[in-house]
């Protein structure tokens, strides 16, 4: 009799380990695929600044500090690993493209140019897709984080190795300045 309840005890606690290393197998990979979305969205912005910044220098070829600090953080952004590397790159990209569009300002015939607005439109739509993947992300890392931080499910965590992810979080200013790109 004891070794039955004693098998039942040890099955419980058997398929319990394996219900939770399941579920944060779960919740790692979301916080993972998550994060990939917001990996294409970034590229995608990074593949409009270029298409930009040449529209810009054709009616503000004078400017090219700005263009030279865009460039240099869109290679910065690209370049950048880790989240807080990451999100501080992306940052100071933001930042660099509110220079860029307050330049584009001073000139009204490329605020009419048909391929800035374009670029401008698809731009805006590509940091509203940011924002939204950021969301995404943060969330299923909160997820994540939390189940592996509870009790008893931190055990199993620890035992097996998941460790906490980083939020993707943007600085206090940018969150409060958000990048005009329409005129």
């Amino acid at each position: 009799m004891w070794l039955w309840i004693f098998l039942a005890i040890v099955v419980v606690l058997v398929l319990w380990v394996i219900m939770s290393f399941n579920r944060l197998v779960v919740l790692r990979t979301r916080a993972e695929e998550a994060w990939a979305d917001i990996e294409v969205q970034l590229k995608r912005r990074y593949n409009l600044i270029p298409n930009l910044v040449n529209t810009v220098k054709g009616y503000a070829s004078h400017e090219s500090q700005v263009f030279e600090k865009v460039t240099q953080a869109r290679a910065s952004a690209m370049g950048a690993t880790g989240m807080a590397e990451k999100a501080q790159a992306e940052n100071a990209l933001s930042s660099t493209l509110k220079s860029l569009f307050a330049v584009a300002e001073n000139y009204p015939q490329l605020k009419a140019n048909e391929n800035f607005m374009q670029l401008q439109k698809e731009l805006t739509d590509t940091e509203d897709k940011i924002q939204y993947s950021r969301r995404f992300y943060n969330t299923n890392v909160r997820d994540y984080n939390i189940k592996t931080q509870i009790i008893p499910t931190n055990i199993i965590a620890s035992m097996f190795g998941f460790k906490k992810k980083d939020m993707f979080e943007i600085a206090e200013a940018a969150q409060r300045e958000v990048p005009k790109v329409q005129f």
